[in-house]
């Protein structure tokens, strides 16, 4: 749904110009005040704790999947700040939405839902496994647990009669979109695939990550060359003949470092060159050097949706990410996130507190936007400027002490799909298993049922 600007009042435009947030780059005390600030304001649309409504989701109009997003956004600010303020929230967030199969569709999601949303969540339960994130009690699902399933769960939807392969963008054929098959469900599939293999060292993991990514760019939703792009998605009715050319921070991002994790767990030499590929593309996010969401977000015109306006975050992410894994990729990184950051900074000069974050960072000043997207983007951009100076993320041979199963999401009938035969002996090898639900593909013929 596209969101316009709200009205603001003269009392608002005239805060900005008193107030604001005041950051240097070079300094530690500065980067935590100034992203205290702005994760405050964050948890200001967290209405999850209040009487009749949800716990882990945000006020309206977000939907399910940014809460997602923004827990993972979070849960980036604890690591990266050193400050555990709001580590309780975020925990009881994430188990709360598990769903009774703990595969992040939970039955307040399960006739909405697509492939794309239920990754988000996989993505911050992942982050909280390489970032050791305090681990749920022994009676709770593991956070690496969490991330198998979903990433399980997503590859038992792998889809061979249409296209050739590839994730529908919907998991239930009713809703709209499901005859469309979208870079950030596959995407996000890659990169989950590449994590979880450098987490735990399973080879299936990144045999599964070269899989969905020879189907993307054997279908042209990723392009060749010195300059890789990333495209939208493609409709089924011609068999993803018709690529949808718009090309967003957040599916770049999550192609770039998905290569980055699997260059940093091999070795091999093809990954480090799409690694750099994707990053020497993404210029085309930087205005001078500020990150912008090029697709809808002009200097003088915007028509990003409460969606597209978040997208910036994950990419900042995803930038982070990538300059821990790949060394050469730092420079240029390190340049358009402090640009970025001091952009950003300074366009959180709005609001009643002063500190509202706007849209455009390359604005003078705050420019009357605002809202959840916004303020988790100008937090990860902030927080990033730490990726160098605190861990990569861990594995389970380097630190990482979350406990997976390679059966998780499958140990029950998997959501929207046939139950699969799995005996305890089977779920004790997660190896095995995960070999096994890759072949298991052979039951893309297996559609969803309702």
């Amino acid at each position: 749904m596209r969101v316009l600007v709200p009205i603001i009042s003269g009392l608002l435009w005239l805060s900005k110009t008193c107030l604001g947030v005041e950051l240097d780059p070079d300094s530690l005390a500065s980067v935590q005040n100034a992203t205290a600030l702005i994760a405050y304001g964050l948890m200001d649309y967290y209405n999850g704790l209040q009487k009749g409504e949800t716990i882990g989701m945000f006020a309206n109009p977000y939907y399910w999947w940014e809460a997602g997003g923004a827990w993972g956004s979070m849960l980036d600010y604890w690591f990266y700040m050193e400050n555990d303020t709001y580590n309780d929230i975020i925990s009881q967030a994430l188990l709360y939405q598990t769903g009774d199969n703990h595969d992040y569709i939970p039955l307040n999601q399960s006739t909405t839902e697509g492939n794309d949303d239920q990754a988000f969540w996989g993505l911050a339960v992942m982050a909280a496994a390489e970032r050791n994130f305090t681990n749920p009690n022994s009676t709770e699902p593991q956070w690496l647990y969490l991330a198998q399933a979903v990433f399980n769960t997503m590859a038992l939807r792998w889809d061979t009669d249409t296209c050739g392969g590839g994730l529908r963008w919907q998991i239930f054929k009713w809703n709209s979109g499901y005859d469309y098959k979208n870079t950030v469900s596959n995407g996000a599939l890659f990169h989950l695939a590449a994590r979880l293999a450098r987490y735990t060292g399973n080879q299936t993991y990144a045999d599964w990550a070269e899989k969905v990514f020879d189907w993307m760019r054997g279908i042209k939703l990723i392009t060749e060359g010195q300059y890789s792009f990333v495209y939208d998605g493609a409709s089924v009715e011609n068999n993803c003949t018709a690529i949808t050319p718009l090309i967003w921070t957040y599916n770049q991002g999550l192609l770039m470092s998905g290569s980055a994790y699997l260059y940093n767990m091999t070795g091999n030499e093809t990954w480090h060159s799409r690694t750099q590929e994707f990053l020497n593309s993404s210029v085309i996010f930087f205005n001078n050097s500020v990150l912008f969401e090029s697709a809808c977000q002009g200097k003088t015109s915007v028509s990003c949706n409460n969606d597209q306006r978040s997208f910036k975050a994950y990419f900042s992410r995803f930038l982070g990410l990538t300059a821990q894994l790949v060394p050469e990729t730092r420079p240029q990184i390190m340049e358009w996130l402090e640009t970025s950051a001091k952009g950003a900074a300074q366009s959180c000069s709005g609001g009643y507190d002063g500190h509202t974050c706007g849209l455009n960072w390359f604005y003078d000043g705050w420019d009357g936007w605002y809202g959840l997207g916004e303020q988790m983007a100008a937090l990860e951009v902030m927080q990033n400027l730490r990726c160098l100076q605190r861990p990569a993320p861990y594995t389970a041979t380097t630190g990482g002490s979350s406990i997976g199963n390679g059966a998780a999401g499958t140990e029950q009938a998997p959501t929207n799909l046939s139950p699969l035969d799995i005996t305890a002996g089977s779920r004790a090898a997660a190896g095995i298993i995960t070999a096994v639900i890759g072949l298991t593909i052979i039951a893309g013929s297996v559609w969803l049922i309702v």
